[in-house]
């Protein structure tokens, strides 16, 4: 009776308790560290190729950009972004009650941007 207690506790303590692995030794990370220099060759092939892909969707909001509405949109942004720092820049920043912030801007920002794009992107992905 009492072993069957004792396994019941040791199930409910199993249950809360974190299983903690032990940190291997060095002279295994030692071993590694030799095997991953060879792997290191293949590995920067790879990274050329993806270094090569971009986000579609990136690029189609970059193009957004760069209509008179994103520019204008844009423009909005950057100065509330310019006026934001200056205020912090000013002593007393800390303790003013109202303090500006441009997440209209950026939201009008990205909301035309994801417009934009959105359509587009279906038709040019593979």
């Amino acid at each position: 009776m009492l072993s069957t207690i004792v396994d019941y506790l040791e199930e409910i303590k199993d249950q809360f308790v974190p299983i903690v692995a032990r940190a291997e030794d060095e002279v295994e990370e030692a071993n590694e560290s030799n095997d991953d220099e060879d792997d290191d060759d293949e590995e920067d092939d790879d990274d050329e190729e993806e270094d090569e892909l971009k986000d579609q969707y990136d690029e189609l909001k970059e193009e957004c950009l760069q209509t008179e509405k994103g520019k204008e949109l844009k423009h909005h942004y950057d100065e509330c972004a310019a006026r934001v720092q200056m205020q912090k820049e000013q002593p007393g920043y800390e303790d003013l009650e109202h303090k500006e912030d441009c997440v209209e801007e950026f939201f009008h920002l990205q909301h035309y941007l994801d417009g934009c794009a959105a359509p587009r992107l279906f038709s040019k992905l593979k």
